[in-house]
């Protein structure tokens, strides 16, 4: 591990309850090891007391300050952008995630593209209220990548930072980063691991919204797979609205009449999506 330099980048809003804590943990944990880091802040246009806890910490940090509030990926987009580093490491400065895990994700990256703490431990303080959510959306993305997907928006992990820049443009600005670089990671083939990690109750508010955040990450994951692997969307698609033609005709030969319009029109999408599918997972392939 002496030979490993990383980033480790901290966005922060509205956390100063936590900030010093997170920062201070920060510390003693990579000290405690031979590696060369960085500690990158983003003050993502904070308006409590968050810059001046910042302003209390005695050691080195680069702080980076949003005059208004970007988002949680505008955020890691800024800092991953400042990094020093080729290894990059992201954590939330609110207490959910152990510190204490880090040298031992630092250490699986070797052979690794991204390693993700995945909150499948003991003691995973997660309310019922997000749980369930999280479990279908984690589902539609395992389908639609067809890859097992221990922790699909975890904020607790390290990956290499010209990997990130690549996918740059398309990583939106808010909360759901983390869900689509873990999609775009996966439907290009790099490596991507999990060690298994406890998680806290956070100290503070959180900026979660249950259900508009769960639609954004719904339409987001559908979004992805269809820039990365347009087929997975477009051929089940396709195969329901065939199914229904089909039954459309089943109906109308056994009760004499039917509509026969509405079938054509089915049967006719369903052909019209197969070939935007294929002509979209074509221009995907010759890009790529």
């Amino acid at each position: 591990m002496s030979k490993e330099k990383i980033s480790v980048i901290i966005p922060v809003y509205n956390e100063e309850k936590s900030i010093g804590h997170t920062l201070n943990t920060l510390r003693d944990v990579l000290n405690k090891t031979r590696i060369h880091y960085e500690l990158i802040v983003v003050n993502d246009g904070s308006t409590d007391n968050t810059a001046a806890e910042i302003g209390k910490i005695d050691f080195k940090i680069t702080t980076i300050d949003h005059e208004i509030n970007k988002g949680y990926g505008a955020a890691l987009k800024t800092g991953i952008k400042r990094a020093e580093n080729e290894l990059v490491l992201i954590t939330d400065a609110d207490n959910t995630y152990p510190m204490e895990i880090i040298p031992e994700l630092i250490g699986k990256m070797e052979g690794s593209d991204m390693v993700v703490g995945a909150r499948i431990g003991d003691k995973v303080k997660i309310p019922l209220l997000r749980r369930i959510p999280k479990a279908i959306i984690r589902k539609l993305a395992e389908y639609l990548s067809e890859r097992k997907i221990p922790d699909l928006n975890s904020g607790l992990r390290i990956m290499k930072k010209d990997i990130v820049l690549r996918f740059l443009a398309m990583l939106p600005n808010g909360f759901s980063f983390t869900t689509t670089i873990t999609l775009a990671m996966i439907t290009n083939d790099y490596r991507v691991n999990y060690i298994p990690i406890d998680y806290h109750k956070r100290e503070g508010t959180s900026k979660i919204r249950p259900i508009k955040d769960t639609l954004n990450f719904i339409q987001l994951i559908i979004k992805t797979i269809l820039y990365f692997e347009p087929l997975k969307i477009f051929i089940p698609a396709s195969l329901i609205f065939f199914l229904l033609s089909i039954a459309l005709v089943l109906y109308r030969l056994i009760m004499g009449k039917g509509f026969l319009v509405v079938t054509v029109i089915v049967f006719v999408t369903a052909i019209q999506l197969l070939a935007i599918g294929m002509l979209a997972d074509l221009i995907d392939k010759r890009m790529r």
